[in-house]
């Protein structure tokens, strides 16, 4: 109506208290998650009724089609959603748009989507603006994409082919940790960043493949003692299934803990900074380690005792919608990994350079931090490049999945306990039948040490 259009603290969709201004219109945080899963993940709906179903608070999920339509109609951009899926606008400055009837029918009926087909269904690199590269200087480059120094506070896409020129890699590969820190020359090679060449074989840095093995070597390896095994037949309880997750939690946090001693900067860190690390970080350790190391066990024996736990009535109905897009965007980022299959040796260089992030307030030795980030980056990127040099997206896709899993872990923590039973059921019983078909195969980071999974 009228009076709502007036009243910003309406959502123009259902009615509910609006949040702000989101895609171009006044809506609240229901609407705004329904209107990008919607875009993003290329849904079709159907209504079983007239197509002019009410549009209320209570009554919005009772029909997806009209909800989405309304979206549409009340001028929702779906341009301002950014492609790679990531939090935040593609721009701010968008506002709400005025599209036919005909162009409604097009993405109502899927006929747009199918347009786009020979496209990916989901990216992580802005392949959509191909003038801007990363590069690795202090900060984001003037593309504003991330780099070694800004990957976790950015959420920006990456688009870097290629590779760094040597004599770049060899000042942070080589340098010892006394050096000065000095600021990284732009890149200079348009051609070879951008992937125009053909990859070309090269030899591994030397200094390359021991700081890779020290990093495997700081890593515990071995299955999670838990116990997660129950016998046919038995219900379990909500109570019993958290109580099991509290206790992997504790496991999984003792091994990080464990980790970071066996560092080989370790010695290097005043007691202040690895502390103020690891408690900024220890969420998202966690969860790339059970995305990567310990996928068997999370998505093989830990599914099977959620698939015996049965939600109640109460415990469905309380399942909110950030929980729901929480759980999409979990088994999305389990599905990119699983693609991938992260070798030990990538994962162990990934977790180096998230737990490395300079950008955690309270830290005392910024620059030693960023120095070593940059290290362990241009490590990761020289180990890619010569392992698969026949992928040579295989390192940005690899980095654009750290700054999604400090966000994902970010929300986890937020969401309340009552409801962490049912999303891990949800998450799990999703991702386990595309495990289980590819189990004969390489999971991820189930190689042995030293070696990778094939291309």
């Amino acid at each position: 109506t009228t009076n709502d259009a007036a009243d910003p603290r309406v959502c123009l969709i259902c009615g509910d208290r609006a949040t702000g201004l989101h895609y171009g219109i006044i809506s609240c945080e229901g609407c705004k998650g329904f209107f990008k899963r919607s875009i993003c993940n290329k849904r079709v709906y159907r209504c079983s009724r007239d197509k002019n179903c009410e549009m209320s608070r209570k009554q919005r999920n009772r029909c997806q089609y009209c909800r989405l339509l309304k979206c549409l109609q009340m001028g929702m951009n779906r341009k301002a959603i950014r492609e790679d899926g990531m939090p935040g606008g593609r721009n701010k400055s968008i506002g709400p748009v005025q599209i036919t009837d005909e162009e409604i029918e097009r993405i109502m009926s899927g006929q747009e989507f199918k347009e786009e087909a020979s496209l990916p269904e989901h990216t992580w690199s802005n392949n959509g603006d191909s003038s801007d590269h990363s590069s690795p200087s202090n900060g984001a480059s003037e593309g504003n994409q991330p780099s070694p120094a800004s990957t976790l506070s950015s959420n920006r896409s990456l688009e870097m082919g290629g590779g760094y020129t040597g004599a770049v890699r060899d000042q942070y590969i080589n340098a010892p940790m006394n050096t000065p820190y000095q600021l990284l020359p732009h890149l200079f090679s348009y051609a070879a960043q951008s992937g125009l060449l053909a990859p070309q074989p090269r030899s591994l840095y030397p200094q390359s493949h021991p700081l890779v093995m020290q990093l495997v070597a700081a890593e515990d390896l071995t299955p999670l003692a838990t116990p997660m095994l129950i016998e046919d037949g038995y219900k379990v309880t909500q109570v019993e299934l958290f109580a099991l997750l509290c206790r992997l939690a504790d496991e999984l946090l003792f091994r990080q803990i464990s980790w970071i001693k066996k560092l080989p900067f370790f010695c290097e860190l005043s007691i202040e900074d690895y502390t103020c690390l690891l408690s900024s970080t220890w969420q998202e350790l966690i969860l790339l380690s059970c995305l990567t190391i310990y996928s068997a066990q999370i998505f093989g024996d830990l599914a099977d005792v959620t698939a015996k736990y049965t939600p109640s009535d109460e415990e469905l109905q309380g399942f909110s919608e950030d929980s729901m897009e929480l759980m999409e965007r979990l088994i999305y980022l389990f599905r990119k990994f699983h693609q991938l299959k992260v070798s030990n040796e990538e994962y162990a260089c990934m977790k180096a350079i998230n737990f490395l992030n300079q950008d955690i307030r309270g830290l005392t030795n910024v620059s030693q931090l960023e120095q070593l980030n940059k290290r362990y980056w241009y490590v990761c990127q020289d180990y890619t490049e010569y392992k698969y040099p026949h992928q040579p997206k295989r390192f940005p896709e690899i980095m654009m999945c750290l700054p999604e899993i400090r966000f994902m872990a970010g929300k986890l923590v937020n969401v309340p306990l009552e409801q962490l039973p049912l999303l891990f059921k949800a998450v799990l019983h999703s991702c386990k039948s595309s495990f289980i078909s590819n189990r004969t195969g390489n999971s991820p980071c189930m190689t042995t040490t030293g070696t990778s999974p094939g291309n």
